[in-house]
């Protein structure tokens, strides 16, 4: 069998915090194979003469703390040099995001495995994606208009504003409806009433963590990392200062993730992340999900490994 060549489209490399990193984790479970392993960024991409290219850098990574990576000299290739592409750029979700995932669907066209799919990547918004699985989330509303926003979290006491393109907890406010600052967080939130965003009701079970459940080809790994809030916030983001405890699958979380694993599948989103907060789902996240590392290190596992031998798969039988 050839060598797998695999392409990483990513923040800088040299940026990334290798201890958490799960990009990393792949690039190393890849490295393990043999793989030649190729970085780039968006701003690489350019497409002339019907073809789509990458300025990108061959790249070796290591398991080292203070040296994880090496990048030989820029080259330019042809995406469809690649066997896959992994998309792994963090967001925001902007327009260069979604130019990004248009050039990849070139490659794609071409028989490169991009994980997750461009379309889909570009269909499933990490927030409202949830809307299409009523019964498996928390009393919602997305709107533009602060009156309603207002009404919605007068009637359910207390709920959670946030932005449909944000992470890692930025710009997430816990409301009630007597809160002096609540006209002031609206109007910046929704540009003066010009951009939905997202109220959920307030989950009180966000004190026994908000749960990364990862999904990989719809089969959930079998525990979660619960992201603990610090003391005195109310944001499950490891970003945000949780801390992250590992735990077992409920029944429930099963429950929830065999509702929207057909979907997954059928969208060729392979690599996701759910978010769970008590008995529901908040977010589906398929950019860039993460905590592979900190699931490994706590129960040795080897997430990447499992991803891998999917992407394998796919890759020798040209389904996807």
């Amino acid at each position: 069998m050839k060598k797998i060549k695999i392409a990483v489209l990513m923040n800088d490399i040299s940026t990334i915090n290798p201890k958490k990193d799960s990009s990393l984790a792949m690039m190393l479970e890849a490295s393990k194979r043999g793989w030649e392993i190729y970085t780039f960024d968006t701003t690489d991409l350019f497409a002339q003469d019907g073809l789509v290219f990458a300025d990108c850098a061959k790249t070796t990574v290591s398991n080292n703390l203070d040296h994880w990576f090496e990048r030989k000299t820029n080259v330019v290739m042809t995406l469809d040099e690649f066997d896959v592409i992994l998309m792994r750029k963090d967001p925001p979700f902007d327009m260069t995001y979604i130019y990004s995932t248009y050039l990849l669907e070139q490659a794609e066209n071409k028989g490169v495995l991009v994980v997750n799919k461009p379309q889909s990547l570009r269909d499933a918004n990490e927030k409202l994606f949830a809307l299409n699985f009523p019964h498996c989330m928390p009393k919602t509303l997305v709107s533009a208009n602060q009156n309603k926003i207002k009404a919605f979290i007068k009637t359910q006491n207390t709920a959670v504003i946030k932005p449909l393109d944000g992470m890692g907890g930025y710009d997430i406010f816990k409301l009630e409806s007597y809160d002096i600052t609540i006209d002031a967080v609206l109007k910046r939130l929704t540009n003066n009433g010009k951009h939905p965003i997202m109220a959920q009701a307030f989950l009180p079970d966000i004190d026994k963590g908000d749960k990364r459940i990862l999904l990989i080809n719809g089969k959930p790994v079998d525990y979660a990392l619960a992201r603990i809030p610090a003391k005195g916030n109310f944001k499950g983001n490891l970003a945000a200062g949780a801390k992250g405890v590992g735990q077992l699958l409920s029944d429930r979380d099963r429950y929830l993730c065999e509702q929207i694993a057909p979907t997954l599948k059928t969208k060729g989103l392979i690599f996701v992340g759910l978010d769970v907060i008590g008995d529901y789902i908040t977010e589906i996240n398929v950019t860039s999900p993460t905590c592979i590392r900190e699931l490994d290190t706590q129960f040795n596992l080897n997430i990447a490994g499992e991803l891998l031998n999917v992407i394998e798969q796919k890759i020798s039988t040209n389904r996807y």
